[in-house]
């Protein structure tokens, strides 16, 4: 009986022992197992590292990978549920006409497009986000090596997407725009440039032999810079419709993507070496109607300017018209003057800045908004008064609007531009005066927030008098490339006192304080070479009134209290208009 029982015994603890032993595994189990709140903390890292990171391989990781696809389709379902449905634009049967149509969908996630599968084929456009960390002054700095004087200019990337991969199967762009509107710099909102852009260049990518329907859905009005004005065909609550013209849009995406880079360079590797103009005008539609043109309102202060600036323009030898807008405060004799030295005379009603105060300089600075009227010319190279130039700029009517060189920050100079005139675009300008804030209360102010997205050309173009850091290497650079001949820029812009109205012995900025940044008697000299080069009949409109012969002795005499080390207030002045 003992020998017996013992095997029972045996079988009792043996029991025990794997009951134990289960125990402590459901056990250990239950502690380690993950918490839901964990898991869902962690799916993301988990997502990214199954479908990026891991590349995970065997049938396990392909179950693994189409369990996550599934959850993530699941959770893209539960997405559309939450989706914008908006009332398609009413002119849309118009344009679709019962056809059959390849609909791209660009940036419209977020919204039900399900109803749109009526018309047609239905293609989203995918495309990498361009970085937060991505600046507009990233791409529109202030200075750039233009002369290639280091390593050259670079810009950065803004991601577009595989174009191949959408080429030839789109009759339509749909487009939703992002509008941070009314908040301060909301026009230069990058990653709406880059909708923009990605919208242009699939429409280009198409065939700028056919035409490309776009319809943006935003409250922001599409950028102006890339959609001209005229080519908005409808206009419906939030929905924009633009017919653009493929040869000028095309232009423009082949540009660079901001003034980080020139549009094109003017010269070669040597910088006197005259720019290959075959090269622009193989890739350009030329235009049959060009001309250069100004603006003088209000005062005939610039007439003088004006006179040599049609000498200078002239003696480059363009062909193109010049074109000079003027109100009725240029007397007859000064008008008769203008025409004589080459200028076309078209009358204008003068444009009140809402925003100036009266009598200021800028009160009527608005009126050269009126070269936009200029419609029987497809293209304008606009040149301020108090510019001469010095090399036949004919070139630059190769370039789209808008087209300038660059000033402070992110802007660009008003002072030469090309534009290309529109009825249009007047009139967004004059619905606009009240709503734009100009920086510095002028039309260039005015022009910068509404063309954002401008060309840059290098600044021997128009090139400023005057010197931001006064050491003596920049000094000797600009005095070197003011005085050169044959001149090595294509225009010098005299910013300062003009010289006309100094005598021509001597820059008279010199003789004031907050002026001297603008004082270069090399420049000085320059302009009063062409100048003297003039018909004696013209030169006599660049006399010197009583009143401003007294100012400028009695700068002269603040200069000598002053003790201004230079002493050009010491300087015994021979200019004959000194006496007459």
């Amino acid at each position: 009986m003992i020998m017996k029982s013992l095997p029972s015994k045996a079988l009792i603890i043996k029991i025990n022992l794997v009951f134990l032993a289960c125990f402590l595994i459901a056990y250990a189990a239950i502690l380690l197992k993950p918490s839901t709140s964990v898991y869902h903390e962690y799916a993301t890292s988990l997502v990214r590292c199954s479908l990026r990171e891991c590349h995970l391989k065997g049938e396990g990781g392909i179950k693994m990978k189409a369990v996550l696809e599934e959850k993530m389709e699941v959770s893209e379902a539960k997405t559309e549920e939450k989706m914008v449905k908006r009332e398609k634009p009413s002119f849309l049967k118009e344009i679709i006409m019962g056809r059959a149509m390849k609909i791209g969908m660009v940036n419209m996630e977020g919204e039900d497009v399900s109803e749109w599968k009526v018309h047609g084929q239905i293609i989203k456009v995918k495309f990498e986000k361009v970085s937060n960390l991505l600046e507009w002054k990233d791409l529109f700095p202030e200075w750039i090596d233009e002369e290639e004087e280091m390593d050259g200019t670079e810009c950065p990337e803004i991601p577009m997407p595989s174009f191949t991969s959408y080429r030839n199967h789109m009759d339509m762009i749909v487009v939703k725009l992002p509008c941070k509107y009314p908040q301060q710099g909301w026009g230069r909102d990058v990653f709406r440039l880059q909708v923009n852009l990605v919208a242009a260049n699939l429409a280009v990518k198409r065939g700028i032999k056919r035409n490309m329907k776009l319809i943006f859905l935003s409250k922001c009005r599409p950028m102006v810079d890339l959609f001209r004005c005229e080519e908005l065909k409808r206009k419906e609550g939030d929905w924009w419709y633009y017919e653009p013209d493929m040869d000028k849009l095309a232009q423009k995406v082949s540009l660079p993507i901001g003034s980080c880079n020139l549009a094109l360079p003017l010269w070669g590797k040597e910088i006197n070496e005259v720019y290959d103009i075959s090269n622009i005008e193989r890739s350009t539609k030329i235009a049959r109607r060009e001309a250069y043109a100004t603006v003088l309102h209000s005062s005939e202060t610039y007439v003088c300017g004006a006179i040599t600036l049609a000498q200078s323009l002239l003696r480059t030898g363009t062909k193109r018209d010049l074109i000079l807008l003027l109100d009725n405060t240029i007397s007859e004799p000064k008008r008769a003057a203008l025409i004589k030295a080459g200028w076309k005379l078209r009358f204008i009603k003068r444009i009140r800045n809402p925003r100036a105060e009266k009598n200021t300089y800028n009160e009527y600075n608005y009126s050269k908004f009126r070269l936009w009227q200029l419609t029987d010319y497809e293209k304008i190279i606009f040149i301020d008064a108090d510019i001469i130039v010095l090399r036949n700029t004919d070139l630059l009517f190769h370039f789209p609007q808008m087209t300038a060189t660059g000033n402070d920050a992110s802007i660009f100079n008003s002072g030469i531009m090309v534009i290309e005139p529109s009825n249009c675009t007047f009139k967004m300008f004059m619905q606009r005066t009240k709503e734009i804030i100009s920086y510095n209360g002028g039309d260039q102010g005015f022009l910068n927030e509404v063309f954002v997205w401008w060309h840059r050309l290098p600044r021997r173009v128009n090139f400023l008098k005057n010197f931001w850091s006064n050491n003596s290497n920049e000094v000797s650079v600009k005095n070197q490339l003011f005085g050169a001949d044959p001149p090595k820029v294509y225009a010098i812009h005299y910013l300062g006192l003009k010289p006309w109205v100094c005598y021509r012995d001597y820059d008279c900025n010199w003789d004031i304080g907050d002026q001297r940044v603008y004082a270069s008697d090399v420049a000085h000299k320059t302009w009063w070479k062409l100048h003297d080069s003039m018909d004696e009949s013209l030169q006599k409109f660049c006399g010197l009134t009583k009143q401003r012969k007294i100012e400028l002795e009695w700068d002269r005499k603040l200069a000598g209290k002053m003790g201004f080390k230079d002493e050009h207030w010491r300087i015994n002045v021979t200019d004959p208009r000194r006496f007459t």
